[in-house]
């Protein structure tokens, strides 16, 4: 008599999590270069940086988290979305309620 755990789950491989372990190197030291060396604007520094952290984001949840759309799967997408979706209506509702707060309560 065998037993089996296998629920549809994907592990990943060694090559999954090299490329995701290079990557992440290459996203953190390319703002990290930009930012200590100054040899761009703030602008362009500060948008390197969202944009670095927004893929590094995404590198971590398809390479470690194996996050992915597959049918089997399908149910730790839908929870990551609705996390994404609470904390987003969180976020912009706080800061919402803030500025009419400052608007509201300054003098005119």
């Amino acid at each position: 008599m065998s037993h089996t755990n296998d629920h549809g789950a994907s592990h990943g491989s060694v090559k999954t999590y090299m490329t995701g372990f290079i990557l992440s190197i290459i996203l953190t030291a390319l703002p990290f270069w930009m930012v200590m060396s100054g040899t761009a604007s703030h602008t362009v520094i500060l948008g390197t940086v969202l944009i670095s952290a927004v893929v590094q984001i995404l590198v971590h949840l398809v390479c470690f988290l194996h996050m992915n759309t597959k049918s089997d799967e399908g149910w730790n997408m839908t929870a990551f979305i609705f996390t994404v979706i609470i904390i987003a209506i969180l976020v912009v509702g706080s800061i919402w309620i803030m500025w009419n707060l400052n608007y509201n309560m300054m003098v005119h």
